[in-house]
């Protein structure tokens, strides 16, 4: 029997730790229950660990990394890790010291081997680690709660202290990661004591959040397995957004889906305690929504239709656009949970229906590509697994090595592999790869969740030094990806979102970052609407009437040029992709 999350039965420790697939609301409900606890007398202490966080737009205050005391809850702090400017600041105290003490050419070199995504992967996770292990947060907060990543970055948040002990006490040449090196070796007792901290079950539970269907079931179901193999198996299934009144032909649909889901919870999580959310027809931002989520509050008669829905387009009028202006490669981006794999698949089958050849792929590591497109659609598709990548990566620059170094050399390359940097870089350059295959086909690319892409891009100038030094040379591919990139003509940005306040500003932000790097972003869905729907249930409703909003303001920052994709019940895949195409 599932039970409403209620904290008169939880002795929730020090140590609180969302996670989860993309937008499965894991920031709601660490807000939501960092306001409870506030609200009842503790000390509490919120930190997002997420490049793409979103915490400022639910509290609507500009937060930093120090923490600011939220207006109408004395007691809370939050926080927003910034993981470009923790790298900044994380290579500075690494380089700092040196400077006027040697050469501008050295110091030059340490700034270049500091500049890439491995930096902003340390710096973040040396900010959550001083984070629980800060005596004064320990004196001063009862609770600290953390609101991660989406679930894939997350794990490797956590696998990556692990990694870096090793190579750090097996190094004996030096590699190319000295610099990071360098200002980590004094932090392995911070490090070991932030893991340590993680696993025990007296001083941190893992909220595992989901939603009632079955994808994010599986995902959490994931990341549970992936935790418990780093000992931390101290874990709850918190499942958001369960829909209780069913009155109407939609609002049934959905509620048998989430019951069938809920009938069928992963036999793994089931030896965890398991709590709901209820539905909620609101956007969870300011302080009386927020602290809503975990109540009974009602607040569907204060939800009142702002303005008139603008004219919507159908997904084929995008797909007609992309087909005649002959773009070879095509992302769509946006925040984790909006429906990027779906629609680049809709994408994918409406212009291989025009007579385009087409190949999917996807750099997301927790994608499931070939679970949506139906093998018989003449689409090729292939997944970036880092796994593989990273193999064949090290053999070839090995085998290349062989030809010519001596044991000796071999050895400084052989242990310079071992470094966590090399599946970055061994996924770059499987990402440059696929893109030169757009010579001869139409590439769609479904990215990762946006911070992960855009650090992923941000890199390519970097990597380029980079791979040029662990091969010798730049291939091709990698040398020709950010003119490619950056040519309008060649390729074009599908910036996926739904109709509410957090995903269309992080939407808002991604346009930007994408305008800043020089990369066309011409076209903009809006998946999953109600809005788009005829229902009449009360819930849903209140839902559709929130999103007008939010669909004038998509239907003016892309100037028109946006589609709208209504919310389906049935589960999307193979076939049925194409009913998406005109409703």
């Amino acid at each position: 029997m599932l039970k409403q999350f209620l904290f008169a039965e939880l002795n929730l420790p020090k140590y609180l730790f969302f996670t989860g697939k993309g937008g499965v609301g894991k920031t709601s409900s660490a807000c939501a229950v960092a306001l409870h606890l506030a609200d009842n007398g503790k000390k509490v202490f919120l930190v997002s660990t997420d490049p793409a966080s979103n915490l400022q737009d639910v509290f609507a205050t500009e937060l930093t990394s120090a923490g600011v005391v939220i207006a109408g809850a004395p007691n809370l702090v939050v926080a927003n890790f910034d993981p470009v400017d923790a790298a900044e600041q994380y290579k500075e105290s690494v380089v700092g010291p040196y400077r006027g003490k040697l050469p501008a050419a050295v110091i030059h070199n340490m700034e270049e081997q500091l500049s890439g995504s491995c930096t902003v992967e340390i710096a973040a996770f040396n900010q959550f680690a001083e984070c629980m292990t800060d005596d004064a947060k320990q004196t001063t907060y009862d609770h600290i709660i953390f609101d991660t990543a989406p679930t894939g970055h997350t794990l490797r948040l956590l696998q990556l202290p692990s990694a870096w002990s090793n190579f750090i006490s097996e190094s004996t040449h030096g590699a190319s990661c000295l610099g990071q090196l360098s200002g980590l070796e004094s932090k392995k007792q911070i490090y070991k004591a932030a893991v340590s901290a993680l696993a025990d079950a007296k001083q941190t539970l893992v909220i595992l959040v989901a939603r009632p269907e079955l994808s994010p079931l599986k995902e959490a179901e994931r990341a549970s397995r992936e935790l418990a193999t780093l000992n931390i198996d101290n874990q709850l299934l918190l499942i958001n957004g369960v829909l209780d009144l069913h009155d109407d032909q939609l609002s049934e649909a959905i509620f048998k889906k989430q019951q069938i889901a809920l009938a069928n919870i992963p036999e793994y999580l089931t030896k965890f305690p398991t709590y709901t959310i209820p539905y909620r027809p609101y956007n969870i931002t300011g302080l009386n929504n927020v602290r809503g989520l975990l109540t009974a509050v009602d607040l569907t008669d204060e939800i009142t239709l702002e303005a008139k829905l603008p004219v919507l387009q159908h997904l084929n009028s995008l797909i007609d656009d992309l087909a005649a202006s002959n773009k070879r490669v095509i992302f769509t981006m946006g925040k984790g949970g909006v429906g990027k794999t779906t629609v680049a698949a809709a994408i994918a089958l409406g212009l291989r229906q025009r007579g385009k050849k087409v190949h999917l792929t996807t750099t997301d590591p927790a994608a499931h590509l070939h679970y949506v497109i139906d093998e018989t659609s003449g689409i090729s598709v292939s997944h970036i697994d880092e796994h593989q990548v990273l193999a064949a990566y090290k053999e070839k620059v090995l085998a290349k090595a062989r030809e010519s170094m001596a044991d000796d050399d071999l050895a400084y390359i052989e242990e310079d592999l071992r470094s966590p940097c090399t599946q970055e870089i061994a996924v770059f350059n499987a990402f440059a790869e696929i893109v030169e295959r757009s010579q001869d086909e139409i590439v769609i690319i479904d990215t990762a969740p946006t911070g992960h892409t855009l650090l992923l891009l941000d890199a390519t100038q970097s990597y380029h030094k980079e791979v040029a030094r662990s091969q010798g040379e730049i291939p091709a591919a990698v040398e020709k990806l950010l003119p490619h990139l950056r040519d309008p003509q060649y390729t074009d940005v599908v910036i996926v979102t739904l109709a509410e306040m957090t995903p269309v500003h992080e939407a808002s932000r991604l346009a930007e970052d994408l305008d800043r790097a020089g990369i066309l972003h011409k076209w903009w869905v809006i998946n999953s609407s109600l809005a788009a729907t005829n229902t009449t249930n009360k819930l849903l409703k209140a839902r559709a009437q929130n999103e007008v909003r939010w669909i004038n303001q998509v239907a003016e920052i892309s100037q028109g040029n946006f589609a709208v994709i209504k919310w389906h019940p049935e589960e999307i895949k193979g076939a049925t992709l194409s009913n998406l195409f005109t409703e």
